[in-house]
């Protein structure tokens, strides 16, 4: 299984066969395996990442025996992992044309109404309608005189894990530790990134 976590750098462009295509750049890796979980330990097998390595004075007490500043774990379904604990997984574990998927966690967009959360048109703009414009309206029938679960309704937008299927390798630079997706990546500058098989 091929895994690896990055950092998100940002969206660019670049000239392909005679064509603009829009990318995103991430910084892959270098990552370290930093504890295997087996089925007769732990009930369950799976890999442990670290990704980058923090500086001597900022390791803490409770990070010495793993000092990175993010440890991210992933089960593994069909047999057991080829890796060992200390091995180093750099951006050349994949290779260019590679159909992966990526998982980061998207924007979030603070508490919106109807209209931008869902889409609504909002209230005819009508004789006597006034400052109702953006409102959602009625909310329910006169039975079960309550909200039903799951009503479409004004709340906190984005800030939820995406996960982006057959995402495209264009590029990849193992000197700059650059991976170069097609098309966008979820998630601000900055953001840890997942990338893993399909």
């Amino acid at each position: 299984m091929k895994i690896i976590l990055a950092k998100k750098i940002g969206m660019t462009q670049m000239w392909k066969d005679d064509k603009i295509v829009p990318i995103t750049l991430v910084e892959a890796g270098p990552c370290s395996v930093t504890q295997l979980r087996s089925k007769e330990k732990d009930g369950y097998d799976g890999i442990q990442l670290g990704f980058q390595k923090l500086k001597e004075n900022k390791i803490t007490k409770s990070k010495k025996s793993k000092p990175f500043a993010y440890l991210q774990e992933f089960r593994i379904k069909k047999g057991k992992p080829e890796l060992n604990e200390g091995d180093i997984i750099e951006a050349d574990v994949f290779e260019e044309g590679e159909k992966v998927k990526v998982s980061a966690i998207a924007k979030g967009k603070g508490f919106q109404g109807g209209v931008k959360r869902w889409g609504f048109h909002g209230r005819k703009k009508t004789h006597g309608t006034k400052h109702e414009s953006r409102t959602i309206g009625s909310i329910g029938s006169s039975f079960p005189q309550r909200v039903l679960k799951g009503k479409k309704m004004a709340g906190r937008m984005g800030g939820g894990r995406i996960t982006v299927k057959n995402m495209e390798i264009v590029k990849i630079d193992k000197e700059k530790k650059q991976i170069a997706f097609k098309g966008a990546i979820p998630g601000r500058k900055g953001i840890l990134v997942q990338i893993y098989e399909n």
